[in-house]
This record gives C-alpha cells, structure tokens and sequence, in this order.
C-alpha cells in the first residue's frame, strides 16, 4: 500500500494462546551434553525434547508415599518365605 500502514496478518490462535519464551541459565555441560543426545536419539530439536520431558513429568501422578508403603508391604508379605540354606545350597550347585 503506498502510503499506507502495512499489516500482516497474525494467525487467529495466536491471540487465544500465546506461546511464552523461557530462557535457561547456566546449564551443567553434562547435562545439556545428555539432553542434546537425547534429541537427537529421539529426532528433536532441543527445544521439543526438554518441552516434551517437562511435560511429561507435570502429566505423572503424584507419589503418595505412604500408599506406596503399604502395596510394597502387601507385595511382600505375599512372597513365599526362603530358606537361607536352600538357597546358600542351590548357589553352590550353580543354580541361581
């Protein structure tokens, strides 16, 4: 347009959801090193990897630790008991 204010148009989402910038500082070597593996292991850019992680941490359960407690306790006492000696034996046999 000659004289004219020039607009270029902006997609309708964007306004609905903008996307935010975040910026990571000092970053170990060893991990950056380890996420810029992963990456490339899973065919991302970096910036898709770590978003991809955060989000899948933020998307698991939480740990109730002492729900966990009890279902480890209930696993165990449902395991059949072991005789040390049965065991000392079969390992001297080259069985376990």
């Amino acid at each position: 347009m000659p004289g004219g204010i020039i607009v270029h148009p902006v997609p309708f989402w964007f306004h609905l959801n903008p996307m935010l910038t975040l910026t990571l500082k000092n970053i170990p070597k060893d991990l950056h090193l380890r996420l810029k593996a992963s990456a490339e292991k899973n065919r991302r850019s970096l910036n898709s990897e770590i978003l991809t992680r955060l989000e899948s941490d933020f998307a698991a359960p939480p740990v109730d630790p002492e729900v966990q407690a009890g279902r480890l306790h209930d696993f165990t006492a449902r395991l059949p008991l072991l005789e040390h000696r049965k065991i000392d034996r079969y390992k001297r046999q080259g069985r376990a």
